[in-house]
């Protein structure tokens, strides 16, 4: 039986002010015109970036009039209308039979924060997983959100996918985290106008031989475009850096021929986890003065 699924990560125009009531419904709405762009593709599931329907400036919710910095106010907050986009968004899931990934800000119990969250929507359009993001900024841990705890790890159609946020792809552990949970693929969404941060994301798959989706707004994507990333660091597929909304799309394979995929999945990831289990130790000299004497040649 075949192992494979098609992908697709979306550049999205992220609004950052929850507060705009019909900003938050035209991204909405560009969420859904995507997804059904993607159904027509084919794709079985389509990641969206960090806070696809709003990721809340600093500015907007953590600013006083001065410019300095105070806690968010989330009460200020469209929450119905944040909720009705994701329940459409769910529902258009269903009706497509699309696995979809979207960011956006989940609110808890008063007084505390809210965790910025990927919601995951299953093809029978419900809510299934959230991830909630763990490392916070210093600016969103001391005004803004409440972090996450756990790692989060779903299947469909037997391929295993991982989740991360933004300045996450700055905390190598988690990534190899999810190595040691198996997945094939982790879907990780940002929301930052950052070059390097795709290099490191794209790093991942060279270091831990899984693939990578990588979300980025379109209004960032000047710099760095959303894209997929192969198993050995390869980009399969980019959208435009033209500041516009687009998809990119491919194909995850489990039993792929490609040259530098098949190496990665086959050969250099078994073996890496063979070399972390103390494949060495009875292999290092012991008591041999050659080894242990530093300071000669």
């Amino acid at each position: 039986m075949a192992r494979t699924l098609r992908i697709a990560v979306a550049q999205s125009t992220v609004p950052e002010d929850p507060t705009d009531r019909g900003a938050l419904r035209a991204a909405g709405q560009e969420i859904r015109e995507l997804m059904a762009e993607a159904a027509q593709a084919g794709v079985r599931l389509l990641q969206f970036p960090e806070g696809a329907i709003t990721y809340p400036s600093k500015h907007v919710m953590a600013t006083g009039p001065a410019g300095d910095p105070k806690p968010a106010d989330w009460s200020r907050a469209a929450w119905d209308v944040l909720r009705e986009e994701a329940e459409s968004t769910a529902a258009l899931a269903g009706e497509l039979g699309l696995w979809t990934v979207f960011g956006s800000i989940h609110p808890l119990t008063p007084p505390n924060r809210p965790h910025n969250s990927l919601y995951i929507v299953s093809d029978q359009g419900r809510l299934v997983a959230r991830y909630d993001k763990r490392f916070l900024s210093n600016t969103e841990i001391s005004y803004l959100y409440s972090p996450g705890r756990d790692p989060l790890v779903f299947e469909v159609d037997g391929i295993r996918f991982g989740c991360a946020l933004c300045i996450e792809a700055n905390f190598p552990e988690l990534f190899a985290e999810y190595e040691r949970l198996n997945v094939d693929c982790v879907l990780l969404s940002v929301m930052v106008d950052d070059a390097p941060r795709a290099r490191v994301a794209q790093a991942y798959g060279t270091l831990y031989n899984y693939w990578l989706g990588y979300a980025v707004p379109a209004q960032f994507s000047a710099t760095a475009p959303s894209g997929i990333v192969a198993p050995g660091g390869r980009w399969l597929a980019r959208c435009p850096a033209n500041g516009q909304t687009a998809l990119a799309i491919a194909d995850i394979d489990l039993d792929s021929q490609d040259p530098d995929i098949d190496i990665a999945v086959r050969h250099a990831r078994p073996w890496r986890r063979i070399a972390r289990t103390g494949l060495y130790d009875e292999h290092i000299p012991v008591g041999d003065s050659r080894s242990d004497t530093r300071t000669a040649f």
